[in-house]
């Protein structure tokens, strides 16, 4: 970013007021969305406070999720940092007015094979080696967070239990098989369409992990005093909102566009209307009812408002049953301890 010096109020300004323009860029940026959320990881950030031990007071529980809070808010703000800068200095490269027509070319199909040609004038000829050690240290770190999301998602939700190498090596392949068989029999333009058509998929996959989230976390007879707060409820919800209204309208708009513009006969048109059209609505309303279906299910009682020494017991984390016995932590998953998470 110091070499070619991206203009400030551009960079601001891209930040904070989407433009789209070009062929597919809707498409993209959806994979986009996708790529950096990820559902897998609400998860992971979910589960990771069963790997520390947390004093069971509602003062105790704050605190931990305070610190969660600032721990992941941390790692997303760098990993925020370099979106941007790979983002301003492609961006300022390609448009530039002096450039080559080599570097036209190169600008106008460009992907993950190819746009190590940024960093040539900075670091001449390895910066294909740098860039191709990037790419891998960011391959390792999306694996990493997708196996232990795995590792979670089988212990806790599916109560699957194996030994550890077993756990991995299964989670790995599920991760790394499909990828590798692409990448053999497409090679590097089919693996450039796979990670723009995974990611596109893990955005319309988002709904069914932000919603429950959103409805659990913000739910008194779940969470008590830990809910979320109403300035936290607003704003997620609007997020969420716009995230699902961006996916269905590019479903809806880019199928029908596909539809009239491809060259396939009329009668393979209908039959494919009919095979998507249905998925198409099935998926809408799994979204409507996952947002307005009631939970009648309650996990927290409050105490008694007129008893002073219940709420006591409760702020201080004892049991509220005539004897009371002093937790010294909240339970947490003993089988994640063999899980690389630090205590």
């Amino acid at each position: 970013m110091g070499y070619v010096k991206p203009p400030a109020a551009d960079v601001l300004k891209g930040m904070f007021i989407p433009k789209l323009s070009g062929e597919g860029a809707t498409g993209d940026a959806i994979a986009l969305l996708g790529a950096l959320v990820m559902p897998h990881n609400l998860f992971l950030h979910s589960a990771l406070v069963l790997s520390r031990k947390v004093p069971s007071s509602v003062h105790g529980v704050n605190n931990a999720c305070r610190y969660f809070l600032i721990e992941s808010g941390f790692a997303l703000f760098v990993a925020f940092l370099i979106n941007v800068a790979i983002v301003t200095v492609s961006g300022t490269v390609c448009s530039a007015k002096n450039i080559s027509d080599t570097t036209a070319n190169q600008c106008g199909d460009l992907n993950l094979s190819s746009a190590s040609f940024l960093l040539k004038n900075v670091l001449g000829r390895s910066s294909s080696i740098l860039y191709g050690i990037a790419l891998l240290a960011s391959g390792q770190s999306s694996t990493i967070t997708g196996t232990y999301a795995g590792q979670f998602i089988m212990q806790g939700f599916l109560d699957l239990k194996m030994k550890t190498w077993k756990r991995n090596l299964m989670t790995r392949c599920i991760a790394i098989a499909p990828s590798l068989v692409v990448s053999i029999i497409g090679g590097s333009s089919g693996s450039s369409k796979l990670i723009i058509i995974a990611s596109m998929i893990l955005s319309f996959e988002l709904p069914f992990a932000l919603i429950p989230l959103l409805k659990f976390s913000s739910s008194s007879t779940k969470m008590g005093p830990h809910k979320n707060s109403i300035y936290i409820v607003v704003i997620s919800w609007i997020l969420g909102a716009g995230i699902i209204g961006i996916n269905i309208y590019y479903l809806s708009t880019g199928f029908v566009g596909w539809l009239i513009h491809n060259n396939l006969p009329k009668i393979a048109n209908v039959f494919v209307g009919i095979m998507v059209f249905p998925l198409m609505a099935i998926y809408i309303l799994a979204v409507i009812y996952l947002t307005f279906r009631k939970d009648t299910v309650v996990t927290f009682v409050k105490p008694v408002k007129h008893d002073p020494k219940a709420q006591n017991n409760m702020e201080i984390g004892q049991s509220n049953s005539n004897e009371l016995v002093e937790l010294e932590h909240i339970p947490y998953r003993e089988d994640l301890a063999d899980i690389q998470l630090p205590e």
